[in-house]
């Protein structure tokens, strides 16, 4: 008799480095926020173009917590235009767009809205949706458990 052995979630911290790799960001510091629904990215100058049908956005990443001086300049697609509401109940028109999120060994597509995170502590949220259905916990008590 064999038995089939179910894989164990992997555990994210409250806060994680994680690789943004199609955007070129090789690290990036997320806090893991499962009271919102939908991963947000720090984005600044965002500016959309109409390709044959396809949005183009071209967008500026701070990548680096408090340090303006840092950008990063990105080329993606746009999947979709959501209207978001914060955690402060106000309500904003963002863009959104489709890459893989790497963290430690694996790696998986997750669906990312744009938005001015200056003011905030984490440049990158991932939200409840790009957990991967059930495929991982996290422990708030704890951080950093994918490494730098």
């Amino acid at each position: 008799m064999t038995h089939s052995v179910a894989t164990r979630p992997a555990q994210l911290g409250w806060r994680e480095w994680v690789a943004l790799p199609e955007l070129g960001l090789p690290r990036i510091k997320a806090k893991i926020d499962t009271g919102a629904r939908t991963s947000a990215l720090h984005a600044f100058s965002v500016r959309a173009t109409e390709h044959g049908g396809i949005t183009l956005l071209e967008f500026g990443v701070h990548p680096v917590q408090g340090n303006t001086d840092i950008e990063h300049w990105v080329q993606t697609t746009a999947v979709d235009q959501r209207l978001v509401t914060d955690s402060g109940g106000h309500r904003e028109l963002r863009w959104v767009i489709r890459t893989p999120v790497r963290w430690g060994e694996r790696e998986w597509p997750i669906e990312m809205t744009l938005t001015a995170r200056d003011n905030m502590r984490f440049r990158m949220l991932l939200g409840r949706t790009a957990l991967c259905a059930g495929r991982m916990t996290v422990d708030p008590a704890r951080s950093y458990l994918g490494g730098k």
